[in-house]
């Protein structure tokens, strides 16, 4: 039996905050969360799945109260934890700090029940140091119920809006299909998007570039201007008139304008801007980045034997403020002082204030937990990748304590007159910078999304009045361009511009998108699927609310009050649920599949086997081509348009199978083609859903049962394989075809 009795949520913080308390503590791992929602019926106790709301696992009818169950894979872990405890053991709880962290500490004590709550002590901690640890345990808080609630209140709308709408999904499109409150709007974003930019067209300009050489400095100038009048060429004819009223003509500086600028650095990392520079610099996707952070917040173990330390390297990585705390803001002027000297320095800290919508501004922000530990004196304890993030984490934070940098901004008007005689001047614009101090820039600038932008050159000394010579004058065709498509860092961005999500729950939305299929990634970019089209828009226009910015940008908001004890969690649930379950029912009964996963076109061609018009329709597979009457009839076709030799062999076969019946009732078989290639099916579907391999024999007689014939078949994960016709009766099957080996032989 524990003395006291500290429970975490992951083995590895188990171990390294063991290394920072005496023999009196036992710490052990709930490995996150003991107990939640269940995800099928069958995981309730045979009372409970009698119940009415046994489905759904929330009691709608009174204050929403859901049926926890504990997962099946941690009761060995709860049985380890019931061990520790007795009448006079201290339960610490210190999990997470965020709302996550304490509904995982509640759902723990309600599963241990234990005998007095004054045994129950809170702690928590921004990083996982001996120091921050000690403190956590000299100051420890009750469990606080608002934070549990707030946690609660999300993942009881979460599952009721996606058991509510996804059964819809799956009668009005098809099975299989999913919607949530986050993850629905984060695809309608990447949706809006892709027809942005099918929809773009782009509008042509031209350029013209003057090449100068000066002091044997090289750089170019922008035409801009004749006299006052700023001048947008259009086409190539207009590019072309400007060049030949200034060729052969000689540039005069009729300007040089300088100006000293400051600039500042960017705030320490949040998990959002962790995420998005991840992103930029090394091309991780969200998840790996946190990840990654999740190992360096646990900590390593640094040296050996009787020297060996461990402790975490960075602060909580789920957070949204960017404040540093008193003690890391005096480290971070020590190293700047060391590394780089007193002018690179501040005076006073610099403080940053947090932009984004329901910061908790008690957090800190991202931060290596030693800000005296480089990067370099870490790199042998981590992996690559470790050692990337915490280099970049480490930048960051040194970077926005130090000195501002000093530029001076040189533009530069170069005056050329017509040929023609006439009196025209026409203005080109030079611009460049240069580095007076460097400050913050010595060591961090960040990454930019704008990757085709070019940097500022640095000018030569020129002088008003000077004459110049241009080496070339050159004219450039421009398009405009579309918006970019969305990345995981872009999006993530846009997510906490609009106030949708929470840091813990940028990750996980993404995750599900793209696992759920409604997404696909190339390179960075994400682009929807056929199947995100259909779901947006049947969202968009049956449930205006659950894909709104604004709708759930408010409902976030409404939780943050629930966090702060402002709103009362079943009210807030109220407010949403009936009204939501009145919709659903009501586009049950009035909304047609036929409405939804039909798209007509009119380039299409006639129905080849009834003459009807055909249409457009969503399979689990993607788009096809139908008949616009089935089920009357069943013609139907990839969305490519037939190869005559391809349909001409589907003809032949289907004529060679003509006297083929349905294993289930008996009716004449049709060949029809499939994602695996062609197979038979019943000509009585969607009443009759019989269907039948179409062996495709390759001449050869069963080399085992000298019976059967071999036919190439496959699995149903498009693998080709060989085997006897006679199975089950005979199992000869091989990977490799056996008319290879014959001929070996």
């Amino acid at each position: 039996m524990a003395e006291n009795l500290v429970i975490v949520e992951s083995p590895t913080k188990a171990k390294l905050i063991k290394n920072f308390l005496g023999k009196n503590y036992t710490v052990l791992s709930s490995y996150g969360h003991i107990r939640d929602l269940p995800s099928k019926k069958s995981e309730l106790s045979l009372s409970e799945q009698k119940l009415p709301y046994a489905t759904l696992a929330i009691d709608t009818a009174h204050d929403y109260a859901p049926l926890y169950v504990t997962s099946p894979e941690k009761k060995k872990r709860l049985s380890a934890l019931k061990e520790e405890l007795d009448l006079k053991t201290t339960i610490w709880l210190a999990t997470d700090e965020d709302r996550e962290g304490e509904a995982i500490g509640w759902h723990i004590l309600e599963v241990l029940k234990p005998k007095t709550t004054n045994a129950v002590q809170r702690i928590v901690f921004h990083e996982i140091t001996k120091e921050a640890i000690l403190e956590a345990i000299a100051q420890p808080r009750n469990l606080d119920m608002n934070l549990v609630n707030a946690q609660q209140a999300r993942r009881i709308l979460d599952r009721l809006v996606g058991y509510e709408l996804s059964p819809l999904l799956w009668k009005k499109i098809r099975f299989g299909l999913s919607a949530g409150r986050v993850q629905s709007v984060a695809v309608r974003l990447i949706v809006e998007r892709e027809r942005e930019i099918k929809a773009f067209v782009p509008e042509e300009s031209w350029s013209l570039t003057a090449h100068f050489e000066h002091d044997s400095k090289h750089f170019t100038a922008l035409f801009q201007r004749i006299g006052e009048k700023k001048i947008t060429l259009r086409t190539e004819s207009e590019a072309q008139a400007i060049l030949g009223a200034i060729s052969g003509g000689e540039f005069t500086v009729s300007s040089v304008e300088e100006k000293e600028v400051r600039r500042s650095p960017t705030a320490p990392f949040t998990t959002s801007t962790l995420q998005q520079e991840a992103s930029r610099q090394f091309g991780f996707p969200v998840k790996k980045t946190m990840q990654v952070a999740q190992k360096l917040y646990e900590g390593v173990q640094f040296g050996k034997g009787k020297n060996a330390e461990s402790a975490g390297l960075i602060t909580y990585m789920r957070t949204d403020s960017v404040n540093l705390s008193e003690k890391a803001l005096t480290e971070a002027r020590s190293v700047i002082q060391k590394e780089y000297g007193k002018e690179y320095a501040l005076s006073e800290p610099r403080r940053y204030k947090t932009k984004s919508k329901g910061a908790q501004e008690a957090h800190e922000a991202i931060r290596p937990t030693q800000i005296a530990r480089t990067p370099q004196e870490a790199e042998e304890y981590l992996t690559p990748d470790e050692f990337k993030l915490y280099t970049l984490i480490w930048k960051r934070t040194v970077a926005s304590q130090m000195a501002e940098a000093k530029l001076k901004n040189t533009g530069v008007d170069l005056m050329v007159r017509s040929n023609a005689g006439a009196k025209h001047e026409h203005f080109f614009r030079a611009t460049g910078q240069v580095i007076l101090f460097p400050g913050f820039m010595k060591l961090y600038l960040e990454g930019r999304d704008d990757e085709d932008e070019e940097d500022e050159k640095i000018l030569p000394e020129l002088q008003e009045g000077q004459k110049l010579a241009a080496e070339k004058i050159e004219p450039k065709q421009h398009f405009t361009k579309p918006p970019a498509r969305y990345t995981e860092a872009s999006l993530v961005k846009k997510l906490e511009e609009e106030g949708i999500g929470r840091p813990s729950t940028y990750a996980p939305t993404i995750s599900t998108i793209m696992g759920r299929g409604y997404v696909l990634r190339e390179g960075k970019a994400l682009f929807p699927s056929d199947t995100a089209y259909v779901v947006t828009d049947f969202l968009t226009q049956h449930f205006p609310n659950i894909v709104d910015l604004k709708f759930t940008a408010g409902m976030e908001e409404d939780l943050d009050e629930i966090a702060e004890g402002k709103k009362d969690y079943v009210k807030f649930l109220d407010s949403f649920y009936p009204p939501f379950k009145k919709i659903v029912q009501e586009k049950d009964k009035t909304v047609n599949k036929s409405d939804v996963v039909i798209e007509h076109d009119d380039e299409l061609e006639a129905c080849p086997k009834c003459g009807s018009k055909l249409v457009i329709k969503l399979s689990r597979f993607g788009k096809f081509v139908s008949c616009g009457t089935f089920p009357t009839c069943d013609y139907s076709r990839p969305l490519e348009k037939p190869d005559p030799a391809k349909e001409a062999e589907l003809k032949e076969l289907q004529e060679k199978l003509k006297d083929e019946k349905c294993p289930e009732c008996g009716a004449p078989m049709v060949v029809k083609n499939g994602r695996f290639g062609e197979f038979l099916a019943c000509t009585k579907y969607p009443k009759c859903k019989g269907t039948k391999a179409i062996e495709k024999q390759i001449g050869m007689k069963c080399p085992e049962c000298k019976k059967g014939e071999i036919v190439e078949k496959r699995t149903k994960r498009a693998k080709t394989f060989w085997g006897c016709n006679r199975y089950p009766k005979c199992k000869y099957a091989s990977w490799d075809d056996p008319r290879k080996a014959s001929s070996k032989e």
